[in-house]
């Protein structure tokens, strides 16, 4: 059994936000350990520490977490990069929109990690009703077989913090793939709003917004869903990506149309391969929790930008054994503020999101990757 009990301890913390309930310290002793326990276990690791000018013996004294050399998500599209914890391991996948899946595996005690964080989280918000039924509709492909895709998975796992009345699939499985149900899902909406249940609405925000524009189009009447009904988005718009619209109008749209308060919106990211939650606040921006710390880096040569620039989204967190993903640059552009700035009461640093960077950059670092670590 892997003993990792500073990680053990950040990731169990039920305070999501509060910086002042850390215990001093612990943030650098998890990552220090598991960093140890990656160099120790997982082929390849050390050399790339090495690699980039830092040593095994320096992670006992280590503070500032930027010069711990993430490695980029898109490497993961390239290969499996796993300790011996992930033998047997839950395997996920993202979305592949590119025409390359990201394949990651989560042993039990990261995966029950990560599904904590988010229900501390939903417990924060007010968004964990046990007694209170709901119905469900789901923006994201119905399950055929074993879910391994990792959209799927977590809306699974959020349909856990209120009990399912009935639920609804936007993307039907036909055996060959999955199709859209437009009407199908207008037609949920429609019985929803005569049952009088609160309603949950997970999943791709290009869906919800077909939905809306095909109700406009076509005349139809708007819906007034019950109170305390929630519109949680998560995977971004995909391939839709032309198409995509800010997201005030899209929340705007929604009070409109089918009678949800804009607070009841909101909007999440997070990636099959760094599963630390990141939900927007009141105000619509996304805190980070005590379990993380995000990093804005310089595209160019991934020094560490200071707040109000923007730059390559990074995040360094101590909750992954099953794989070296405890310090990650993802291929999205954003910008990182201190939390006084948001205005919502939360005092952790938010960032804003401006879209995905310019692949060359990505290309080299995960080319790097692969050199020192896919060898092995």
């Amino acid at each position: 059994m892997i003993q990792l009990p500073a990680c053990d301890a950040l990731c169990a913390l039920p305070q999501p936000y509060c910086q002042d309930r850390v215990p001093a310290g612990l943030f650098d002793r998890a990552m220090s350990e598991l960093s140890r326990f990656h160099c120790q276990h997982t082929p390849g690791y050390e050399n790339w520490l090495k690699a980039n000018q830092l040593d095994a013996k320096d992670l006992d004294s280590l503070e500032d977490w930027s010069r711990l050399p993430p490695i980029l998500a898109n490497f993961f599209k390239q290969q499996l990069l796993l300790s011996p914890s992930a033998e047997n391991a839950l395997e996920l996948t993202s979305s592949g929109t590119s025409g390359q899946k990201s394949r990651m595996r989560y042993d039990p005690r990261s995966l029950s990690r990560a599904q904590w964080m988010v229900e501390r989280i939903f417990n924060h918000y007010g968004w964990h009703s046990a007694d209170t039924p709901c119905n469900y509709l789901l923006l994201s492909y119905e399950p055929h077989g074993v879910i391994t895709l990792g959209t799927s998975f977590t809306d699974q796992f959020l349909c856990r913090f209120a009990p399912v009345n009935r639920l609804t699939y936007a993307l039907r499985s036909n055996g060959q793939g999955h199709q859209f149900d437009l009407f199908g899902v207008i037609a949920a909406l429609q019985a929803f709003a005569e049952e009088g249940l609160p309603v949950r609405i997970f999943g791709f925000p290009a869906f919800l917004w077909q939905v809306l524009q095909h109700m406009q189009t076509t005349g139809m009447p708007a819906l007034k869903l019950p109170e305390q009904s929630l519109v949680f988005f998560g995977g971004g718009w995909k391939t839709r990506a032309s198409e995509e619209i800010p997201k005030q109008q899209l929340y705007t749209r929604i009070g409109e149309q089918l009678g949800i308060e804009t607070s009841r919106c909101r909007d999440g990211y997070g990636a099959v391969e760094h599963a630390v939650p990141y939900i927007e606040c009141a105000h619509h921006h996304f805190h980070v929790p005590v379990y993380a710390k995000a990093i804005v880096r310089k595209p160019e040569d991934f020094s560490v930008q200071p707040y109000g620039q923007q730059g390559l989204l990074g995040f360094v967190s101590p909750y992954i054994s099953s794989s070296p993903a405890h310090a990650v640059v993802m291929s999205d552009l954003a910008t990182l503020h201190p939390g006084s700035s948001c205005g919502c009461g939360l005092t952790s640093d938010w960032f804003e999101l401006h879209g995905r960077a310019s692949t060359t950059a990505g290309r080299s670092c995960a080319m790097a990757a692969s050199e020192l670590l896919g060898r092995h």
